[in-house]
């Protein structure tokens, strides 16, 4: 007797290995791929169906063709010995929805989406790759068509449940995509695995799975979720690492001057030398400040969004904003953040990136420090630091450095006149000019060219449903919550426009 082969494995869990019901979605098929090709559609006869069945003949040309797109997998494999295991495939998904899938690919070029299962267990995949500052990395993916439902929402129904259920099932990082092109809508919609796993369990499951429409893929979204599946993949990577590594660093704090070559921590990787050297950076910074002072201004060097995405995720980034902001005087304003953000850097970001920074610098603003961009590429290479005005500044420098970071602390009046002719021309030659958050943000978004009203959208949008379900930290040592504050931040400028 043959082997039971995938073919009617599957036949078999979706009902329909009966020539009457394999005929009626037989020809469904026939049909699309004939509007596709301009050709007749073809038929089969049963005999020729059971000898399928029985895995005594292979389909030939357009018959294989047919039966990949009713079923969603490549006819070789539909013809091999089935797993042993219980056999769930997902549903095929339509034309519509795997064009759109391909149109992410050449909106984003360092996407690589591979939106369904292409074998029985084995998970479909997106590829993200760094663009020079992370490592690149690729996160389990399944679509599925979805319907539109009210409230803004859309949603997965119960027939793709067992599916569902099979692929959320194993704890690892995982997105959910739910496509409209089955409904002739357009758009995909991403959810966090963790989140569907809560949605559908057995006592109580969701008659149909919701996504928030605000979850569509675009350059928002993706851009949150490339620079945080990164960061959060490279430091779980190097979880133990990074521990080791910075209880060793800890140990040069007393230093005021020191560098810690990339040597010294061999086996890390980008984003986990990243985090190690912000996070020594940000520790030398709070121990070098005295109580109180008046005022103090802060140089950057972030000038593209994969840089100054640590200031949206790295918990230390946060703190050490909240420490120098307390370490004013009672009544004291800093002066204010300044940033060079040259036009090549402009030019040579993508969208999604240019976003990224946009959400950064607003981020530094919600926290009440004015934020000022320069543009001219000379001070794109000046160090980061904190100024206290003709007091002492405190030097701090993790990116585009061989090192892990540099640190120094200096109160001599030459280089503290340097630092202050630094801070002074941005604030004089800013391109994100205005009296108010809201102006100088509005200005910047002109300079880094996204359109000030659909980001701000898109933030009350994102805001009104917060990014957990959509992006789960799995790394203790990232947070989403100033994302969140940011994205409320912004999207009430939208609503007060």
């Amino acid at each position: 007797m043959a082997e039971r082969t995938l073919l009617r494995a599957v036949l078999e869990q979706r009902g329909w290995a009966s020539w009457p019901v394999f005929e009626m979605h037989f020809s469904d098929a026939a049909r699309r791929v004939a509007e596709r090709t301009a050709a007749v559609p073809m038929s089969i006869s049963q005999a020729t169906f059971k000898r399928w069945l029985s895995g005594e003949r292979d389909p030939r040309s357009l018959a294989g063709v047919v039966l990949e797109e009713m079923l969603g997998v490549e006819t070789e494999l539909l013809f091999r010995p089935a797993p042993s295991h219980d056999v769930v495939l997902p549903r095929p998904l339509g034309i519509t929805s795997r064009a759109a899938a391909l149109a992410l690919d050449a909106r984003w070029g360092n996407s690589l989406l591979f939106p369904s299962s292409p074998a029985a267990g084995v998970d479909g995949s997106w590829r993200m790759e760094g663009l020079g500052l992370f490592d690149g990395t690729s996160v389990a993916v399944q679509a599925y068509e979805a319907i539109a439902l009210p409230d803004d929402l859309v949603g997965i129904g119960p027939d793709d449940y067992p599916h569902l259920r099979a692929f959320v099932q194993p704890l690892r990082r995982a997105l959910v995509l739910g496509s409209l092109g089955a409904g002739q809508g357009t758009g995909l919609f991403a959810v966090d695995a963790a989140h569907v796993r809560r949605q559908l369990v057995a006592e109580r499951p969701v008659d149909v799975l919701p996504i928030p429409a605000a979850y569509r893929l675009d350059d928002l979204t993706y851009g949150l979720i490339w620079a945080f599946t990164n960061l959060d993949d490279g430091l779980s990577a190097d979880d133990a690492a990074l521990r080791s590594g910075a209880a060793d660093l800890d140990t040069q704090l007393a230093r005021p001057l020191s560098a810690v070559a990339r040597a010294a921590f061999p086996g890390l990787s980008a984003v986990g030398a990243l985090w190690l050297g912000s996070r020594h950076c940000a520790r030398h910074t709070i121990r070098r400040l005295r109580r109180p002072v008046d005022t103090w201004a802060l140089w950057h060097r972030d000038c593209r969004g994969e840089e100054a995405a640590a200031w949206l995720f790295f918990r230390h980034q946060h703190d050490v904003v909240r420490t120098v902001l307390d370490h004013l005087a009672d009544g004291r304003t800093p002066l204010g953040s300044a940033f060079c953000v040259p036009a090549a850097a402009v030019k040579d970001s993508p969208a999604f990136e240019r976003i990224l920074l946009f959400l950064a610098i607003a981020w530094l603003e919600s926290c009440g420090v004015p934020a000022w961009v320069c543009a001219e590429p000379e001070y794109a290479q000046v160090d980061g630091f904190l100024l206290v005005p003709g007091q002492r500044a405190v030097v701090t420098n993790w990116l585009r450095t061989p090192d892990v970071c540099q640190v120094d602390v200096t109160d001599r009046k030459a280089q503290l006149r340097d630092y202050a002719d630094a801070v002074g021309h941005a604030r004089a030659h800013t391109v994100a000019a205005g009296d108010t958050p809201a102006a100088r943000l509005r200005a910047l978004a002109d300079h880094l060219e996204l359109d000030w009203s659909w980001v701000t959208r898109r933030c009350r949008e994102l805001s009104e449903y917060g990014l957990v379900d959509m992006l789960r930290p799995r790394s203790r040592l990232l947070t989403l919550s100033q994302a969140d504050s940011v994205l409320a931040f912004l999207g009430k400028l939208d609503a007060d426009d």
